[in-house]
């Protein structure tokens, strides 16, 4: 199964949902009859917006009605949150209770849309990433997955202006698959944490560690997390992984410290 979800992960165009599936199976032992009720309600979902919108030969009035089949008919609509919780990463619940995380609803958006017809792709818009719809060489719709609501070109205009990140993020430069899955797997590792779920929150470390490899930052968190677990080694050679390749980070200062009390510490024991 890990393999299954290995190959996915890494493949050039990722089905998100099958990768997400995959996922829960290894993660949270998700049954096979579980994974078959999500795909048929995400399939039910695309046949009726299909369905639907069949009909509207404009491609920016198809794809507006679109977005209120989603949101309004099929209440998608939600609101923002200071924190998402675990169930709201999780197909099944988050299909049920139309509760999501904005992770994984850009992922189930992007499923859907596309196989609606249209290029859809996710956008960094400063302060946030957000989905743009394009529907022809002249319009497109960048819009919020949490509520649906599109920017409009004003203030998409200042954002951009006043944005100080790099020149590929700033002109509107599509995330790839690989980097909204692992957005997926740091949201929901966040969760994880949250909940002090620290064996769930360490395999989707792993994976993003496969995905990203020997990334500083994620090698500080699959640190802490080891140690949450006692695996205190492993832990240390992640932390001083970390302090080498990032000394000025503020972080970097703290761990140091530990990392000394423990060699103080495991010098004294011997």
């Amino acid at each position: 199964m890990k393999d299954l979800l290995l190959s996915e992960l890494t493949s050039e165009r990722i089905n998100h949902m099958q990768a997400v599936n995959l996922l829960e199976q290894n993660l949270f032992a998700l049954d096979a009859k579980t994974v078959a009720t999500n795909m048929a309600d995400i399939d039910a979902f695309i046949v009726r917006f299909q369905q639907q919108t069949a009909d509207i030969e404009d491609a920016l009035d198809r794809a507006e009605q679109l977005l209120q089949l989603i949101y309004i008919e099929q209440l998608f609509v939600d609101n923002e949150r200071p924190f998402w919780p675990v169930t709201t990463h999780q197909l099944n619940s988050a299909l049920a209770f139309r509760s999501m995380a904005p992770a994984l609803k850009n992922l189930l958006l992007i499923h859907l849309i596309r196989a609606c017809g249209f290029n859809i792709e996710a956008v960094y818009v400063p302060e946030q990433v957000m989905l743009r719809i394009i529907c022809d060489n002249d319009y497109a719709i960048i819009f919020h997955c949490i509520d649906g609501n599109p920017i409009n070109w004003f203030e998409l205009d200042q954002r951009l202006n006043n944005d100080d990140t790099s020149p590929e993020q700033s002109s509107l430069e599509a995330i790839s698959d690989k980097d909204l899955m692992v957005q997926y797997l740091l949201s929901l590792k966040t969760a994880l944490i949250r909940e002090q779920k620290f064996s769930e929150a360490l395999q989707c470390v792993e994976l993003i560690l496969l995905l990203n490899p020997d990334d500083p930052y994620h090698r500080r968190d699959r640190g802490f997390l080891l140690q949450q677990l006692d695996c205190f080694k492993v832990a240390f050679d992640d932390y001083q992984y970390f302090v080498e390749r990032c000394p000025k980070d503020p972080q970097a200062k703290i761990l140091q410290m530990q990392l000394e009390l423990i060699s103080s510490n495991d010098t004294i024991v011997h």
